[in-house]
């Protein structure tokens, strides 16, 4: 049996008329940059996030990077963030000439750890910290309760990195109600490459935020800093949306609360067949943490507590078991192999210490498949593949 790691066409099948119909309209309206496919797309982003205002850009990566710019983030700041991520959530700090600082993330749920983030902080005398960085891994939120008090401590602007979390909720003790992710800092930050639960058929990422000046500022960063037109009052980027993507993400976005479903209902499948054999038990697997699951089923009702953009295994014999699992025709992928601060860019720019929670995670994890359409028989043949592998 064939399992692969992400199956997009499956997806497409049953969509595809209406994609085409939609494409060919924004092609044959000759409005290529900005328009309102893109008005659209923003508002109901802003919408489903809870969130006042939608900023479409061109890629998750540059989500962030306007973000930090609108910000003022330059030389001699420094952003606080996770050591456990994928690349673009320390490059934008970096390319702003900005350096990070990274807390040590939570063993289990692969999220920013607070009470790490909160000695970081302490030591910061000289108030360098100019910005938090959160990222959702996985697609469940970080512990945002935690996380804004410190920034409200130590008055410090939060950026969600939001990019695999989309429609993932968290509940606030202090509202009492769930909120979604990209709606509880200053801005939330999403990608829309088309992995993601919500992917487009290309690059293409959106900021939300429900500041207005904040919004505005964000608008005239993504066209070059330009308010008005060749009037350039800041120095900005090309980090406009393409209005096809954005046609494309209107009409998948009807589907998402339905994917984000079958997703979880995967994941749950996954955990019950790696529960009825020995491999948890005996700590040859430990399978994903849903953190907020207990909170969510006592809330009652529909809750995104995890819309599990990945379904992350922690394993034994890593390597091997890779090696094996294709072998068998089933695909996996390591997210991610090597931590931030190990990366080689950072050699010479700072010493960043050792995180060992986020150095485990690199050397032990691997991804399984758990996109929507994936059949309970190939979660079965997967699970038994993995048996297989630990009692050779």
């Amino acid at each position: 049996m064939r399992v692969p790691l992400l199956d997009l066409g499956i997806q497409l099948q049953s969509m595809r008329e209406e994609i085409v119909t939609a494409v060919t309209k924004v092609v044959d309206s000759t409005t290529y940059i900005q328009g309102p496919e893109v008005v659209s797309l923003e508002e109901e982003v802003a919408s489903y996030c809870g969130a006042k205002y939608g900023v479409g850009v061109s890629s998750g990566t540059d989500a962030l990077l306007v973000s930090l710019m609108a910000l003022g983030i330059g030389p001699g700041d420094r952003v606080l963030t996770t050591p456990y991520s994928f690349f673009a959530t320390m490059g934008v700090v970096l390319r702003c000439g900005a350096l990070p600082v990274f807390a040590d993330i939570d063993p289990l749920s692969y999220n920013i750890n607070p009470e790490a983030m909160r000695e970081i902080l302490a030591q910061d005398k000289e108030k360098t910290i100019k910005a938090i960085l959160p990222v959702h891994l996985y697609g469940q939120c970080a512990d945002m309760g935690a996380i804004l008090t410190l920034a409200e401590e130590y008055a410090i602007p939060v950026i969600e990195d939001a990019a695999q979390a989309i429609g993932a909720e968290y509940p606030d003790a202090a509202s009492g109600k769930w909120l979604k992710s990209g709606a509880m800092g200053l801005a939330g930050c999403f990608s829309f490459f088309p992995s993601k639960n919500l992917g487009g058929i290309g690059d293409g990422g959106m900021v939300t935020t429900n500041d207005a000046a904040f919004a505005d500022l964000l608008r005239m960063l993504r066209n070059h800093g330009a308010e008005p037109k060749y009037y350039h009052s800041r120095i900005g980027g090309n980090f406009r949306l393409d209005p096809i993507q954005a046609t494309v993400l209107r009409i998948k976005l009807k589907h998402l609360e339905q994917w984000h479903e079958k997703r979880r209902k995967n994941a749950s499948y996954y955990n019950k067949l790696f529960g009825q054999t020995p491999l948890v038990e005996d700590k040859r697997i430990v399978v994903p943490t849903a953190v907020y699951s207990k909170q969510a089923i006592e809330a009652g009702g529909h809750r995104n507590y995890h819309i599990y953009n990945q379904y992350i295994i922690r394993v034994q014999d890593r390597d091997a078991l890779i090696e094996w699992l294709r072998s068998h025709d089933i695909g996996c992928e390591i997210y991610y192999p090597v931590a931030l601060h190990e990366q080689e860019c950072l050699r010479g720019l700072l010493n960043t210490g050792r995180f060992p929670n986020a150095e485990l995670a690199a050397q032990s994890t691997i991804a399984l498949p758990i996109y929507p359409e994936l059949t309970p028989a190939m979660q079965e043949y997967v699970v038994e593949k993995i048996v297989a592998f630990y009692e050779r």
